[in-house]
């Protein structure tokens, strides 16, 4: 049968006249292009995703980045301001803040002087402001402002500003102590507390006391422990309470739950059995049997401690065998060893106290003296 030679039905094939009538790319081609595209493509996104991790750790805020985290459009006017992103960036690096937060990373106070300055990191923004406001003050209305401590003892939340974003640091409590020189007849107000022996480097007295009242006895010093936890026993009635407290024992207290915890102890509740003593109540006050006349709890950096996850006010069974006894005691002393083997510069004393009828289920001495001690 012959074709129909209709031109519409049947179009004539014939080689392109020019390059642009070309019919495109061969499948090699094709190939050699889609692998050049491909890589390009992760080229770009790797240097994208470089470039944007790199301004949020630095506290800087690019453009597109800024506006992909804060998922609007660029040119909207509830578009996030820079400032949102340096701020978020600077509140990581204070809540990983070493000086403050010490080896264990659990350390949630910072000690300081009435009036006194905080110094941030270096790499701070020069535009961010310091604020410090009581728990529970607002934004707008702080306590203090210009990076500067107010002038009388308190607990204070740090507050950051930058332009119209304002920032609380998590997770850390700045503490203005009251000063030593506050002792008048071996009190401060009507709390007594007696002197100190005479004496110097570890055994010079503290030179400032937390000023602790039930409003604020609550208030966490790191992960696991209060302020109530460190008061001296007695004076019920009295208020505000003082006491010492270094920053020192609290990071070899919570590297010695880290450490439990590593050996397959969890860590729910800690009971403190002895914190801070004041110098009357370490002489006379309960059973003074077996204190020492310089005990390290006088001077802020002891404590005797249980593990108390059933919150009994005892030891608990560390051990698996039944009973609350000497061995668990051992179990936390152990976990305290390895830490001072870890960090020697927190070396201080371990003391072991086996479970004693009428006075105490068993417990471990830590302290952060400097020294070696062992009993």
């Amino acid at each position: 049968m012959p074709y129909n030679l209709d031109d519409q039905l049947y179009p004539v094939r014939r080689e392109p006249k020019s390059f642009w009538e070309k019919t495109g790319l061969t499948g090699t081609q094709r190939r050699v292009l889609d692998v050049f595209l491909a890589v390009l493509l992760f080229l770009l996104t790797i240097g994208w995703g470089y470039a944007a991790a790199d301004a949020i750790y630095r506290g800087d805020s690019p453009t597109v980045g800024q506006q992909i985290a804060g998922g609007g459009s660029p040119f909207s006017a509830a578009a996030p301001a820079e400032a949102t992103f340096a701020m978020d960036a600077l509140l990581q690096q204070l809540i990983d803040w070493e000086e403050v937060r010490g080896e264990s990373g659990e350390v949630q106070v910072l000690f300081q002087e009435p009036g006194d300055t905080v110094t941030l990191p270096a790499d701070a923004p020069d535009d961010l402001a310091v604020e410090f406001g009581a728990p529970g003050d607002t934004a707008s209305d702080p306590e203090s402002v210009g990076g500067r401590l107010p002038d009388r003892a308190g607990v204070w939340n740090m507050l950051l500003r930058m332009g119209s974003v304002v920032r609380q640091v998590p997770q850390l409590n700045v503490v203005t102590l009251t000063s030593a020189t506050e002792i008048t007849s071996g009190r401060i107000g009507r709390y007594e507390i007696g002197n100190w022996p005479a004496g110097e480097g570890a055994y010079a007295p503290p030179t400032g006391f937390v000023e602790v009242t039930p409003e604020n006895m609550e208030t966490y010093v790191s992960t696991h422990f209060q302020l109530k936890d460190f008061l001296t026993k007695g004076q019920e009635g009295v208020w505000p309470k003082y006491a010492a407290l270094s920053p020192r024992l609290l990071d070899k207290l919570e590297l010695t739950l880290q450490e439990l915890e590593r050996r397959g102890h969890p860590v729910e509740n800690v009971f403190v059995v002895s914190g801070f003593r004041t110098p009357v109540y370490n002489e006379g006050g309960g059973n003074p049997q077996g204190r020492g006349a310089l005990s390290r709890h006088m001077y802020g950096d002891a404590a005797d401690i249980a593990i108390d996850n059933d919150g009994d006010g005892c030891m608990d069974d560390l051990t698996g065998d039944g009973r609350a006894d000497r061995d668990d005691v051992e179990v936390v002393a152990q976990a305290a060893e390895q830490v001072e083997k870890d960090y020697p510069h927190l070396i201080g004393g371990i003391g072991r106290y086996r479970p004693v009828p009428g006075s105490h289920c068993g417990m471990v001495h830590i302290d952060a003296r400097g020294n070696r001690a062992r009993w």
